[in-house]
């Protein structure tokens, strides 16, 4: 079968140039012609007459994968990962527990890091909004707990941040705009929010990110462009990004996201972090601004694989306001101690995994080996269609965002980035016989995904085609165009967003100039727990670095 990926070649555009295209491409007779040129350089035609003769996926619901999972075989290893250490939950758990610090100093000592991480010339911008009053109440209330010996839970009094693109209580959700939510505070959390606090958790505020969650830098010319804590003249990826940056930089150990097409992922990647979407449905989308109904996924970036699978299982599971989150099995997950993986069988479709750069493709497979030597079985698999899977995904949620960002258009067209203007130009081109094509893609795409996972337990690739681009200063607060590279970083991420697969990033090692490189397994239908098993062995194995930019709220 013949590897087909292709991606499209788009112009790169600075500020200028990408303020005429989105000018031109609003015009009621160029813009129609310029719109079709874009899609054309990116391979985006064409799309009804490949469409199978199957009927529609509309949204991507697994059915059962009842094949064991091997049995977990513990290693005589130590649980502590090579290299820089993070505080996580067992930090500030123990710190609480002993004494040495609270919560309420917890989160003074956060006020006073995250203004720190944005004070001079290269602001993190990790966050869009911070209450000072509401936070400190949440801090009280679990130091009262501790005093009296009553604490929730793992993560009371832990800091954690939820991505503006989710409901939390008394905070506007804008998702990444000047103009959505304004003045409008949420009356309730969303359901991962919500189930975070119950468990105890401080809620710091709401995380920035790419506007609307149409591209994958972090280029935000509202909030600020996130910058990456291993170097802040790179991006840190998006659409987390401020969910990204807050955790690698240490202002968190935990924090939210969402991933439509790689945005829990690809930030984490690009960061040194361990991130997760699950399988669809798998946590609740109640709260969340509704962008790309179909591909919709939310999750958490952590530090370390046990602390994400800890956030995964507090925010994963039924929840009546979702009808998507019912019929799941139970989250079901290992202890996340790292174990022998003997039994385990990887995917490796190698015409997919080495298209990346060198470096990105030296550490993947590198990483590859080193699980094999942990027990891991290397299955060559093949997935044809990749390309008409790209295309529908692209049809897909381009379509469910300019549907949901039609209601703006007439007071606010010019108020969205050029960037998103240009996207948005471009979904909105989309008829609705595309719009059923790639459905019915989709459904073939979801057979090409169960034959390739036949005899496998997870399909590794690259998270990313290649590390962190960097920050044009010049491009800044406007924005450029630079969808090729856009297109690069999400080269391994879309497939499972349309097929529903779950899809997890570890870290795989750094290139030349530091900058984190990250692997990902892709799952079996409710295939989380061996996902984090293969974390947590890759996290025995790669030795961690700290990042330049270093902020932390606990002190070990």
């Amino acid at each position: 079968m013949t590897y087909d990926l292709r991606g499209g070649t788009f112009p790169k555009l600075g500020s200028g140039g990408l303020r005429l295209v989105a000018n031109l491409a609003e015009m009621p007779v160029l813009g129609p012609l310029l719109v079709e040129k874009l899609k054309a350089d990116g391979g985006l035609t064409g799309i009804r007459d490949a469409a199978p003769n199957e009927a529609p996926t509309l949204f991507p619901h697994l059915g059962a994968d009842d094949r064991p999972v091997p049995p977990l075989v513990h290693a005589n290893t130590p649980n502590e990962p090579k290299g820089f250490r993070f505080p996580g939950l067992d930090d500030y758990h123990a710190a609480y527990r002993d004494g040495r610090t609270d919560p309420v100093a917890v989160a003074e000592r956060f006020l006073a890091q995250h203004a720190a991480s944005d004070a001079g010339p290269h602001p993190l911008r990790a966050m869009i909004a911070v209450q000072r009053d509401d936070l400190i109440a949440q801090a009280r209330a679990s130091a009262a707990r501790w005093r009296a010996g009553t604490p929730l839970g793992l993560f009371d009094g832990v800091p954690v941040a939820i991505k503006d693109e989710m409901d939390v209580a008394g905070y506007p959700t804008t998702v990444g705009t000047k103009f959505i939510g304004k003045g409008e505070a949420a009356r309730e959390d969303c359901a991962a929010a919500g189930r975070l606090r119950a468990a105890g958790a401080v809620i710091v505020g709401k995380a920035n990110m790419h506007e609307i969650g149409i591209n994958v830098t972090g280029l935000n010319p509202h909030w600020g462009t996130t910058r990456n804590p291993y170097n802040d003249r790179y991006h840190t990826g998006a659409s987390s990004s401020g969910p990204a940056t807050a955790v690698a930089s240490g202002l968190v150990p935990v924090a939210i996201g969402a991933d439509g097409g790689g945005s829990i992922r690809i930030p984490a990647a690009l960061c040194g972090l361990v991130g997760i979407k699950g399988t669809f449905g798998r946590v609740s989308e109640f709260g969340a601004y509704p962008l790309c109904w179909s591909l919709a996924y939310i999750g958490p970036l952590a530090t370390s694989v046990s602390d994400c699978a800890r956030a995964y299982a507090v925010v994963a599971g039924a929840d009546p306001r979702d009808p998507h989150s019912i019929g799941h099995p139970p989250v079901d997950l290992d202890d996340a101690r790292p174990g022998s993986l003997a039994g385990v069988r990887l995917g490796v479709y190698w015409p997919w995994f080495r298209d990346a750069t060198p470096e990105v493709v030296e550490r993947s497979e590198a990483l590859l080996r080193d699980l094999v030597a942990r027990g891991a079985t290397l299955v060559e698999v093949s997935i044809p269609q990749l390309e008409a899977q790209r295309v529908a995904h692209i049809v897909t949620i381009t379509s469910e965002m300019a549907s949901q960002m039609m209601r703006y258009l007439p007071r606010h067209r010019g108020d969205f980035g050029l960037d998103v203007r240009v996207n948005l130009a471009v979904a909105r081109s989309w008829r609705a016989q595309e719009y059923v094509a790639a459905q019915r893609i989709r459904t073939i795409a979801r057979a090409v995904w169960a034959s390739a996972f036949a005899n496998v337990d997870a399909i590794v690739t690259p998270t990313t085609a290649q590390v962190a681009p960097r920050i044009n200063e010049d491009a800044l607060p406007h924005g450029e165009s630079d969808l090729t590279t856009s297109i690069r970083i999400m080269r391994f991420a879309f497939a499972s967003n349309l097929t529903g697969h779950p899809a997890i990033t570890m870290p795989a090692g750094y290139d030349r100039e530091g900058l984190p490189v990250g692997l990902q397994a892709i799952g079996r239908p409710w295939g989380e727990r061996l996902l984090f098993r293969i974390a947590a062995a890759a996290e025995q194995i790669v030795e961690r670095r700290g990042p330049q930019r270093w902020y932390p709220t606990l002190e070990r």
